[in-house]
């Protein structure tokens, strides 16, 4: 059996000191970098009649996701917002991400604008986009 070694989620981020990891410590809190945005993580495949797009937005309702599609970009964009309420709590580590995000996708010329579809269910929002024929631009006509 061989082994395959991890490489740690936070690598470059690893403080070189026992005092920078202190810091980090203390400073990696709520109001910090958590609730800043984050970037969720996307599937994004071809079919023969498609273009589909999934995104990872778990915690999310629909309400707080944004779908649209202008000028051959799709551009998907929401907030995960930090509802933990403080009632004299002390959060010790919040490795949840929260705020907002935004993703943006060219695509390519023939696609069915009017025809995208966007579905969300179990924390995963799913967006097909249709192709259509491809435009001529150039077409050789033979003379008979």
């Amino acid at each position: 059996m061989t082994t395959v070694k991890q490489q740690p989620v936070l690598q470059g981020r690893a403080p070189q000191t026992f005092s920078s990891l202190l810091d980090t410590f203390f400073q990696d809190t709520v109001n910090n970098r958590r609730v800043q945005g984050f970037t969720p993580a996307v599937d994004l495949w071809e079919t023969e009649k498609s273009y589909e797009v999934e995104l990872a937005l778990p915690g999310l309702k629909k309400e707080n996701i944004n779908v649209e599609f202008e000028e051959g970009v799709l551009r998907i964009s929401g907030e995960r917002p930090f509802n933990k309420e403080n009632q004299g709590q002390k959060f010790l580590r919040v490795e949840n991400l929260y705020g907002k995000f935004r993703r943006a996708f060219q695509l390519p010329d023939h696609v069915d604008a009017t025809a995208i579809e966007a579905q969300f269910e179990n924390g995963i929002l799913r967006i097909s986009v249709p192709k259509v024929e491809e435009k001529v631009v150039k077409h050789q006509i033979s003379v008979k």
